[in-house]
């Protein structure tokens, strides 16, 4: 999975156009960050020390603690952290930001079938953070 998330073949096209946009131009708008890193560490249950490691070798402004800062805060962990259940739609994010398809359409050139269900991902993510929450 991680490796369908690095290469923009998730199905999702603003992940998969922000994935492509990394790989050319070495950057990312904030927000289309914020939504790889939510898909990748709370849809795929991936660490995310691996999204960070690879932001960090990919772009241009990288920069050790902002990386690391953004990613524990996507990720619901570390000390300035979002709340574990906020969990960006990559569909709703896409029809609120790139509502006629101009960012997506610049870096997609073919779409991929979605290798998870949004919502079922989702639900599993909750249901695994609630009961880390109940035991600790």
């Amino acid at each position: 999975m991680f490796e369908r998330w690095k290469n923009a073949e998730t199905g999702y096209e603003l992940v998969d156009a922000g994935m492509i946009q990394l790989k050319k131009e070495g950057w990312m708008h904030n927000r289309v960050r914020m939504v790889v890193a939510s898909f990748l560490t709370k849809n795929l249950l991936i660490d995310w020390r691996w999204g960070e490691r690879y932001f960090y070798e990919n772009l241009v402004d990288a920069d050790l603690s902002a990386n690391v800062g953004n990613w524990q805060w996507v990720a619901g962990c570390g000390l300035d952290a979002a709340p574990y259940f906020r969990v960006f739609n990559p569909e709703l994010q896409k029809k609120r930001f790139d509502p006629h398809g101009v960012y997506v359409s610049k870096y997609l050139e073919q779409t991929h079938p979605k290798i998870v269900d949004f919502n079922r991902s989702r639900l599993r993510f909750l249901d695994i953070a609630k009961s880390w929450i109940r035991r600790n």
